[in-house]
């Protein structure tokens, strides 16, 4: 794609970590802003997501692409990849072992891969897609903002992935707006 940029400030304001990381292509259907560029800036988007550290591929973030765009598609009706999604959900759950530790028994994570992190994103999209939440994903209105979010507000109305971006944005530009 010709008209891209690259950014490398992460969206959270999804509500759920599936949403933010189909965040991380932004501006969709005008300058798309792609965040992550490189193997790299996936591997933070995992760390600052609270999901781990993990030595990832650039196999591993064409992966990660692929299953953001599919979920982008189904969280946005407009394509239904789920044989990716499939792949991704259908993957063994990242297990651990027990131990006894200086006499107790603790739970010691297996260490976790890419994938592993891949599964688990895909997992919890279709937790949202299939569950009570699933109609209150909402796109931002911003005028160039195109992320997702789950509307948490109790009259179900939210209009901006974020009050303090697109929101006060939009308000501002009505503000200075010409009088009719």
């Amino acid at each position: 794609t010709g008209n891209m940029t690259t950014m490398t400030e992460f969206r959270w304001f999804g509500g759920r970590l599936a949403l933010d990381f189909v965040a991380t292509l932004g501006k969709r259907d005008t300058a798309v802003v792609e965040r992550i560029p490189t193997a790299g800036d996936l591997a933070r988007w995992f760390h600052e997501a609270g999901l781990g550290d993990v030595r990832v591929s650039t196999e591993d973030l064409a992966d990660a692409v692929e299953l953001r765009e599919a979920l982008y598609g189904l969280f946005t009706n407009t394509s239904a990849d789920l044989v990716t999604v499939n792949h991704w959900t259908e993957r063994p759950v990242p297990g651990g072992r027990i131990e006894r530790v200086e006499g107790q028994l603790r739970r010691v994570q297996s260490r976790l891969t890419a994938a592993d992190l891949l599964s688990l994103l895909a997992r919890d999209a279709v937790d949202l897609l299939t569950g009570p939440g699933a109609e209150r994903v909402r796109m931002c209105a911003g005028d160039d903002c195109t992320l997702l979010f789950v509307d948490e507000s109790r009259a179900g109305n939210r209009r901006w992935c974020s009050m303090e971006a697109c929101g006060a944005r939009s308000k501002m530009a009505r503000y200075r707006a010409p009088r009719a």
